[in-house]
């Protein structure tokens, strides 16, 4: 077998010292334009990538990598755009700290996939739309990691990236009641780790925080509105949910609050399936801001986050803490945005 070149072997070849081959190819001491280029060039003519990853992690006592927590499994994590622009902005973060990212579920799918308990991490994320969340935490915290929970309660000590989801939603709500809607529907997004699709009862125990604080903005405004859980977000779910709350011709309500874009998407296909125009039989307002497929020729009413504005301050908050700093903690508020898909009380 033939032995890999090492950084002295490139540092001989080069006539450089093995600290000066080293700091090229880490960047962190300025060299000279001919001496780069020497290194570099020994380095091509050995067949030498690159210093050892798992070798400079070793030495570093670290790995390199943050884990993200999701609850619900990573393909559709990934078909929600509020997630994907969040991950984008937790990898710009995280990039000058040469980390990356390892994406990680509540519950392993098999015995096999890395877990919150055995995953070579220096760092957690944990995502707050999770029943599960309390359970991650205790995890990262019997780990002495550090942690930062965006969109969730995590308690004293644990920094927290925050959205106003109770008073956005709450405005989404005043703009139906100024529009004259008394008969409103909530679709929410799940109320716990079960997932569960239903109407949702006057006293249930709502253990996902974003959940909790929409319904709670909704109900400030429409305390009787009836709620309906759906069991995740994504437009079928929306549609799912919408054909239940538009069976009954005789007690359809005027207005649906769905608290994701995803799901307002598919409460509009299923209001077209039931014969119904939006807005001029039914308003119906969002909640994300993203750009829905197939949405056309609507624009919904929703409410705009900053989503890879959560990601960046999460990775910057980690990043705080591998280095010792004070991470912060932060409100990100929403942006209300009305759109074609809210109009007046039908007469």
């Amino acid at each position: 077998m033939t032995r890999r070149p090492t950084i002295a072997d490139v540092a001989r070849t080069a006539g450089v010292s093995p600290s000066t081959a080293s700091v090229v190819f880490s960047g962190k001491t300025p060299v000279s334009d001919a001496t780069r280029e020497r290194v570099r060039a020994a380095a091509a003519s050995l067949g030498y990538a690159g210093p050892d990853p798992l070798a400079a992690s070793l030495r570093r006592g670290r790995s390199g990598i943050v884990g993200v927590v999701f609850e619900e499994h990573l393909g559709a994590a990934f078909l929600d755009p509020v997630k994907t622009l969040m991950m984008d902005g937790l990898a710009d973060a995280v990039a000058p700290l040469g980390a990356g990212l390892l994406l990680l579920r509540d519950e392993a799918l098999t015995e096999n996939a890395p877990t919150l308990s055995t995953a070579p991490i220096d760092a957690a994320v944990l995502i707050g739309c999770s029943g599960l969340l309390r359970d991650s935490l205790e995890l990262v915290r019997a780990r002495g990691l550090p942690v930062v929970v965006v969109e969730g309660d995590a308690g004293d000590g644990v920094p927290r990236i925050l959205l106003d989801n109770r008073e956005a939603q709450r405005q989404a709500a005043d703009h139906l009641r100024r529009l004259g809607h008394r008969s409103v529907a909530i679709l929410t997004l799940p109320l716990d780790a079960g997932r569960r699709r239903g109407w949702v009862p006057a006293d249930a125990e709502i253990a996902i925080d974003v959940t909790r604080e929409r319904l709670a903005g909704a109900r400030d405004v429409f305390p009787d509105a009836v709620a309906y859980a759906a069991a995740g977000s994504f437009i079928d779910e929306g549609l799912a949910a919408g054909r239940v709350l538009f069976a009954d011709p005789a007690n359809r309500p005027t207005a649906v609050i769905a608290q994701s874009d995803l799901l307002a998407a598919g409460v509009v296909r299923a209001a077209e399936e039931a014969g119904l125009r939006v807005p001029a039989d039914v308003s119906i307002t969002g909640f994300d801001g993203v750009q829905v497929d197939g949405l056309a020729p609507y624009e919904l009413t929703t409410l705009v986050q900053a989503a890879a504005e959560k990601g960046r301050a999460a990775g910057a908050a980690i990043a705080a803490m591998l280095e010792d700093r004070e991470p912060a903690s932060i409100l990100l508020t929403c942006t209300f945005r009305e759109g074609s898909t809210t109009g007046p009380v039908p007469s």
